[in-house]
């Protein structure tokens, strides 16, 4: 990956990006690839050498990298394991985790993951937060043998803002925040892994053997619903907007002016931002899918 620096800030930045020695270790994959698209697994390693991207755009992760640093040097003790990586093999892969604290009790493991996150997700909460941590409890219970008291990330929230945090209900009350996160039954947990490990073999036997890539699902693209708009003719402003098509034809009768009813695609958000890092290599983002 080629990095650029196209507004000009002090090279150290970009020195510090480049010394970035994050490695899954010898492993197959990753518990954050694990949850992620087997299609942007293989495509980040395809075009690895295409891709570029400005340090403007890898700031937030540089800044998180930077948390963890901070936090994981503070002065230990006895009960806290900090940045440990774990190891299992599942199903003929070896599947590893980073943890970044666990606070051991006798026979119980209570797991924190930092984040330097947004409080929007915090508010909306991230299903993503929920897979990764209990893989997590996986490998801490697989390779250790211990049981998961609790799950929960520590959100350092990089937009809060204290007006907010005084006139809103829901918001974080203070810029960092503890999230507790649900821990799945080992039965679930189990059947998780094993379907996320059998998705990225597959994808990865296809790629093997005819250089093609599985395609994204909708979640894996972040896609927001379909909506139904019912609309004065010829104007751009909805009178309403509906989340089901039946809704937006109910409302329609019930129109004395002349209106029309114009379906909204619901847009892939993750495609279109290009979050993935390969959207601009990707057939699927461009409707063909013909690899």
């Amino acid at each position: 990956m080629h990095i650029t620096n196209n507004h000009g800030l002090p090279q150290a930045f970009v020195n510090f990006a480049r010394s970035d020695k994050y490695s899954k270790g010898k492993a197959d994959i990753s518990a954050t690839s694990l949850i992620d698209s087997p299609r942007v697994r293989l495509m980040r390693d395809h075009f690895a050498d295409k891709r570029e991207v400005d340090i403007t755009d890898m700031i937030w992760p540089l800044f998180g990298t930077a948390v963890h640093h901070v936090l994981e040097t503070g002065t230990p003790s006895d009960d806290v394991v900090v940045e440990e990586r774990l190891f299992a093999n599942v199903d003929g892969w070896v599947l590893s985790g980073a943890i970044d604290h666990q606070k051991i009790t006798g026979d119980n493991a209570e797991i924190i993951d930092y984040k330097v996150t947004s409080v929007w997700s915090v508010i909306h909460g991230k299903i993503e937060w929920e897979n990764q941590l209990n893989v997590y409890a996986y490998l801490v219970q697989r390779a250790k043998g211990l049981n998961i008291k609790s799950l929960s990330i520590c959100a350092v929230l990089r937009d809060w803002n204290k007006r907010d945090a005084k006139n809103k209900h829901d918001y974080p009350q203070a810029p960092v925040v503890v999230v507790d996160v649900p821990v799945w039954g080992e039965g679930k947990r189990l059947e998780y892994i094993h379907n996320r490990i059998k998705e990225h073999q597959d994808a990865q036997q296809l790629y093997d053997n005819s250089n093609k890539f599985a395609p994204c699902s909708d979640d894996e693209r972040w896609k927001k619903e379909d909506s139904w708009a019912v609309k004065k003719k010829g104007n751009k402003r909805a009178l309403r907007v509906f989340k089901t098509e039946e809704e937006a034809k109910f409302f329609y009768e019930g129109q004395k002016n002349p209106s029309e009813i114009e379906h909204r695609a619901g847009e892939y958000t993750r495609c279109s931002g290009n979050y993935c890092g390969v959207a601009d290599f990707c057939s699927q983002f461009k409707g063909e899918l013909n690899e």
